[in-house]
């Protein structure tokens, strides 16, 4: 098997590890980089021991290089509403910075290039469930546009290198993902829900809990990167997520059910400019890369909820926040 030489930026975060994880088991090379503003090397420690795994820590809103790198995975960036809104400057510029060094990387060395993009793109939605032919409902100047607004400028310069420079690229538009090694002040709804039940705290739910999310394991979001990054050709922007679609209370009570809890849910506010609808359509997903997401969400809870266990005594509050 050829073994390539791979490089993740936010390579210490949540689903940066386990991208690390999965490309060490298929045998490539792989450099974990990430600033640690809300990864931690503690996530990828496991893959110390193992010697075709090093780690860098760096900003991406700084240059960066590595020799002989084949495949780029661009995950850098704060991913839940309280970490990218505490410095929105510094999101919006870790979005678009972070992309051109990696681009700016790919074309120097000839490596094909990932950029995790998000579902954010599509802002509160006013078409439902979401294509990628739909241009999205955002606001430019709300606050949730440093993330939005820096995702979408970063696809616009993946497409701009594609087509001008002539590197090889591909976005994934990620909706949401869940599972280990989420942070328990992540401040999305499955670790805040997590963390209150075990804690007998009330589940915080915003407005009457009807706005929907749809949540996908991070296995099954990992197995979609790797197929649209091995994919032949760049297939244009791509929905990466699952389908099913649960309304804020349902996973609510589903935490409740899965702790025991005697917890109690109360409401508050809806956030500024909080989505009311989140369901990708992933039909090209289905069609050009085979990808089917396998874990359904109570077997997924079933297996996140216990990795919040070690944190429920000694973790601050969760962070109120939309999903």
């Amino acid at each position: 098997m050829t073994r390539r030489r791979v490089l993740v930026t936010g390579g210490a975060g949540f689903v940066g590890s386990h991208l690390c994880e999965r490309l060490l088991a298929e045998g490539d090379h792989v450099t974990a980089l990430d600033d640690l503003s809300t990864g931690s090397w503690s996530n990828v420690a496991h893959l110390e021991p193992h010697r075709s795994f090093a780690r860098m820590e760096h900003d991406v809103t700084d240059p960066f290089d590595l020799p002989g790198v084949e495949r780029i995975f661009n995950l850098a960036c704060p991913a839940s509403p309280p970490h990218y809104q505490r410095d929105p400057v510094k999101t919006n510029l870790t979005n678009v910075l972070g992309a051109f060094h990696g681009l700016e990387l790919a074309r120097r060395r000839s490596a094909r290039f990932f950029q995790a993009s998000t579902s954010e793109v599509y802002g509160d939605p006013a078409v439902h469930p979401q294509p990628e032919s739909y241009l999205g409902n955002v606001n430019p100047t709300g606050v949730r546009a440093c993330y939005d607004e820096g995702k979408r400028c970063a696809e616009a310069l993946v497409s701009d290198f594609a087509r001008a420079r002539g590197v090889d690229v591909r976005i994934a538009r990620i909706f949401n993902t869940y599972g280990p090694r989420m942070r328990p002040d992540d401040g999305r709804v499955v670790s805040n829900f997590a963390m209150q039940a075990l804690r007998g705290d009330s589940l915080t739910v915003h407005g009457d809990g009807s706005q929907t999310r749809s949540f996908c394991y991070v296995d099954d979001l990992v197995d979609g990167i790797l197929l649209l990054m091995e994919h032949a050709r760049d297939p244009g922007p791509m929905n990466l997520g699952n389908p099913e679609e649960f309304t804020v209370l349902e996973l609510a009570l589903k935490v409740l059910a899965l702790t025991g809890s005697a917890s109690r849910i109360r409401h508050l506010p809806l956030p500024s400019d909080d989505p009311k609808l989140r369901r990708p359509v992933i039909d090209r997903a289905r069609r050009i890369l085979h990808f089917e997401p396998r874990v359904e969400l109570d077997l997924g809870l079933a297996r996140t909820v216990p990795s919040f266990q070690r944190f429920c005594r000694a973790a601050p509050e969760p962070v109120a926040a939309a999903g």
